[in-house]
């Protein structure tokens, strides 16, 4: 899978001073499995799980159940196997025998993930509930959450929670901390009309209180303010992109709007957003386009996404093999909301690559095969991507960080 770059990949990178050990470089590779990690039979990818383990299992079930595959009961067991008594997940816990301690690294994106697979699915109202009120008790006092409790709120963080609430049948607006939703942290992240990148996201203030638009938060960001999470369908085509939409006084559904008139310029000309790791200076970011091609759906724009969707289908292959499950899941649900089939994307089935990184699905629909009737996954539940080699080690040291990437393996 891949692993969405955020800002909070970037941070991450510079004050551990390894940008090399970011899983996201320019070639989006991912990491090889170690020695040393043994891949669980019901785990999908063959990569070392340490840092993306349950983002990518919870990312492939969830584009199974999006068209129609019912997968593997191994799968989901070993997804449900890796939930602390307390509720939260961790990327990945080898030995779930012994129980959770302070010691270990769980976090608000893996939980937020693992909640909208598990709600999709149906059947796991318990291990949700556990999840949420969680995520509900390590809220900031802003709305907002970061990736590790306690953390500084970043977009990436609050939208895939956002997410997460959505996807119990929680109104996230109605969460609330210190009298703030997560619309409220969201909107302090989305940079102001009147400003030379207004309506995109940042991912966190910077250390001075400036917003740096960044496009993986913006993909995150869109879909927080709507109330949606990875899964989406196209919303309603706005009646206007001409205008940044709100001033000081900016609503959620402007936010959105703004934010996906930003992606969709950034995208205009060639079709892919670029990396903004280091020293991947105009190298494709393939995860955050594909990210970015749900947002706009989700906002109304998606034939401003169809450009990037073709790229994806005529670019993915080599990416998607290199990063796996979490990036073909990535690309299902691009092609989903963007309403085109998995099934034919440039001439391949995307879900049959997927299904191929793990435990045989319980069954499947053919590519002749329709679904009857709209399924509960078309619905607004529904992000972006497993993160960077080391985030345990930045949570550890007090970044609050995360990502989206969440390099994302891939939202990345």
């Amino acid at each position: 899978m891949y692993v969405r770059r955020s800002a909070a990949a970037l941070a991450a990178t510079v004050v551990i001073g390894t940008a090399a050990a970011t899983p996201a470089a320019a070639a989006d590779s991912a990491p090889s499995a170690s020695p040393s990690v043994a891949i669980p039979a019901g785990l999908y990818g063959t990569a070392d799980p340490t840092y993306d383990g349950v983002w990518r299992q919870s990312l492939a079930l969830l584009a199974q159940d999006t068209v129609g595959v019912q997968p593997a009961a191994k799968a989901v067991d070993w997804l449900t196997g890796q939930q602390c008594a307390n509720g939260a997940f961790a990327p990945f816990r080898a030995d779930v025998s012994t129980a959770c301690d302070a010691k270990t690294l769980v976090d608000t994106n893996n939980t937020a993930a693992a909640v909208q697979a598990l709600a999709a699915l149906g059947g796991h109202d318990a291990a949700t509930g556990k999840a949420v009120a969680w995520l509900k008790s390590v809220q900031n006092k802003d709305g907002g959450w970061g990736y590790a409790a306690g953390g500084p709120s970043d977009a990436n963080s609050t939208s895939v929670v956002v997410g997460a609430l959505t996807a119990v049948g929680e109104k996230p607006g109605e969460v609330r901390k210190g009298g703030k939703s997560p619309y409220d942290a969201l909107l302090k992240l989305s940079l102001p009309c009147g400003s030379e990148d207004a309506g995109a996201f940042a991912f966190q203030p910077d250390k001075k209180g400036t917003l740096a638009p960044n496009a993986d938060a913006t993909a995150a960001g869109v879909l927080g303010v709507l109330g949606k999470g990875l899964v989406t369908t196209a919303g309603k085509a706005p009646a206007s992109t001409r205008q940044c939409l709100g001033g000081e006084n900016r609503t959620p559904a402007d936010a959105a709007l703004n934010g996906a008139v930003h992606l969709a310029r950034s995208l205009n000309g060639t079709g892919y957003l670029k990396s903004a790791l280091p020293g991947a200076k105009d190298q494709p970011d393939y995860g955050n386009t594909a990210d970015a091609v749900v947002a706009l759906a989700a906002a109304g724009l998606t034939e401003q996404g169809r450009e990037s969707l073709v790229w994806l289908e005529q670019h993915y292959a080599g990416w998607a093999e290199q990063s796996g499950p979490a990036a073909y899941a990535q690309l299902v649900l691009a092609a989903h909301a963007a309403g085109t089939d998995p099934r034919d994307f440039g001439g391949t089935d995307l879900v049959k690559q997927l299904n191929a990184t793990g435990p045989a699905p319980q069954s499947a629909r053919t590519a002749s095969e329709k679904p009857e009737g709209k399924r509960v996954a078309d619905d607004d539940n529904g992000v972006s991507v497993w993160w960077i080699v080391g985030v345990g080690l930045v949570a550890g040291i007090g970044i609050g960080f995360l990502l989206s990437g969440r390099n994302k393996g891939g939202r990345r």
